[in-house]
Parts: structure tokens; sequence; C-alpha cells
């Protein structure tokens, strides 16, 4: 089996697990390869003298990696999807962050989590992709997002009038602080604290979510993932913000984009005794008496 790791900064408080990871991985004989950047900060950090084999892209992994293992939040997976793209490699996060919606399995929860990929004792979750086509080849080849897609104004002052059309049919003129595009799997993330409905990584649909929109009674809308959503944007400025999660770009107003479902999901690892529903409860401290 080979694994590749996965990581962007180390904490002081990460040391000890990323060790214990390490060692684990190498008593069950696991051939570990490391990002070659990240190796660089284990080296810093944790006096890593271990021979690991190191990449760097998609190129590097494709047809040769068993898992990724992302070590960090939830933005640090969601780096991983510039990695795995179209591989069907399958991503398990453990958590070194905060909340942790995606990478969800804990720092003791290590040995667990490498014996269940070792004999199989996990289940794949398979989350829906969103896909940008734009006249520019925007984002290039990593024009894929796992939460989600958003325009958005670039100056600090004005509002932004985005035109939103649902399969070639005029939706409506958003005239707000920008707009989210998000899948199931980021109706948690910035959907969420925009005031957008949470949805089941099953349900197959996508969130229309406002940023601060100016006209009160726009509100959120839900839409089948089989639709494709087409958008024409004006401001003052003449330059907007694009992001597909992480990952951002200035554009003009002469940028036609496109947004539609990718034909690809991403295989994230669940161990058994976890589902999205214990996930969202314990996040989200749902059931839970806040009054003291």
């Amino acid at each position: 089996m080979i694994i590749a790791l996965y990581g962007r900064l180390i904490h002081a408080t990460d040391i000890d697990f990323i060790k214990q990871l390490c060692d684990y991985l190498a008593e069950k004989k696991v051939e570990v390869w490391v990002h070659q950047p990240y190796l660089d900060e284990l080296r810093k950090n944790i006096n890593c003298t271990t021979p690991y084999k190191t990449y760097l892209e998609y190129n590097d992994i494709v047809g040769n990696i068993d898992f990724v293992i992302s070590l960090g939040g939830d933005g640090t997976l969601l780096d991983t999807i510039a990695l795995v793209r179209n591989s069907n490699i399958p991503v398990l996060g453990i958590n070194a962050g905060r909340l942790g919606f995606l990478a969800n399995v804990s720092k003791n929860e290590l040995q667990l989590a490498v014996d269940a990929l070792i004999t199989g004792a996990y289940s794949l979750d398979k989350r829906t992709l969103l896909q940008l086509d734009s006249n520019n080849n925007l984002f290039g080849e990593n024009n894929y997002a796992l939460n989600e897609f958003t325009l958005h104004k670039k100056a600090t002052s004005s509002m932004v009038i985005i035109h939103a059309y649902l399969n070639g049919e005029f939706l409506n003129s958003y005239w707000a602080d920008g707009l989210i595009v998000s899948t199931p799997t980021g109706s948690t993330a910035y959907n969420l604290s925009c005031g957008g409905p949470i949805l089941i990584p099953s349900s197959e649909n996508f969130v229309i979510t406002p940023v601060a929109p100016h006209n009160l009674n726009i509100r959120p809308l839900v839409i089948p993932d089989k639709s494709i959503l087409s958008f024409e944007i004006e401001g003052r400025s003449d330059a907007f913000l694009c992001t597909l999660d992480s990952r951002q770009e200035t554009i003009d107003a002469s940028i036609q984009i496109a947004i539609r479902k990718a034909d690809f999901t991403l295989n994230l690892v669940r161990l058994h005794d976890s589902n999205f529903l214990e996930t969202i409860r314990a996040k989200l401290n749902w059931g839970k008496d806040q009054r003291n």
C-alpha cells in the first residue's frame, strides 16, 4: 500500500501526532510519499531524516497512490482537489485544525484510521464537485471546487450586479456584495455563514446564495445539480473576484462564466463509525443546552 501525505503548515501542537502517524505507518510497512513543500516543513520542525519519496502535483501521483491523507483542517483538504482531480484516489482528512466538517478524523484516532485503510474497514463518501467553464480558461486545469464558486466585489465600497441564468433562461439580477454557488459539501461552509441551508451530501442539489443582498426579499435558492448556471457581472469597479474554494482570480466584466456539475466526484474516506448527521450534530452542537 502507498499513502501520500499532504499538509501545509506545522504548528507546535501538531508535532507529536505527526511523529506518531509517521512511526505507525512505518510499523505497518506502508510506503509513504510526502508532498515536497510539506516534507521541507517536516524537516525544519521534526528533524525528519527518513528518505521519503516526494511528489508535487497530479501527474506525480495518478496511478501510483492508493490513498491521500490530508493533515490539517478543511482548507488543507480542499487543496487536495487539485492533486487528485479525476483520479478517484480516496482522501482521508485528519483534523489538526478547528471545526473539521471534511477532515473529521481526530488526532487520537490515528491508529484506528490507518488500520481502517489497511483492512478496508471504511466507506467512500462520493462528493459532488463544481466545474467552472469560461472564455479565457480561468483557473486552468484546476477549474473544480468541492465547496463553492463565488463572484464577489473587489472594491470595498460598492456592490455588484450579477445577472444569473439557469439553463439559459434568465433567473435574476442579484444586487449584492457577491453570490455563492455551493455544493452540498459546501453548504456547511461559506453558504451557511451567509444564511443558506444545509444540504445532505447525497441530495443532488446546488444552492445559490447571495452575499449581503441589497433587496431583502432575495433568498437562497436550491436547484438541481444537473442545472447549468451562467453569469454576467457589472459594477462601478472594473475588477471583480472569482473564487473556487480557496483559490481566487481577478476578472472583469468581459469574462463569460458557466458553472455545472463535474463529471467525476471526490472519494472522501469515512470510518464506519462516523456519518454526516453525527458530524453535523457534533460540530454545530445540535441538541445541547447552550444556556450554561
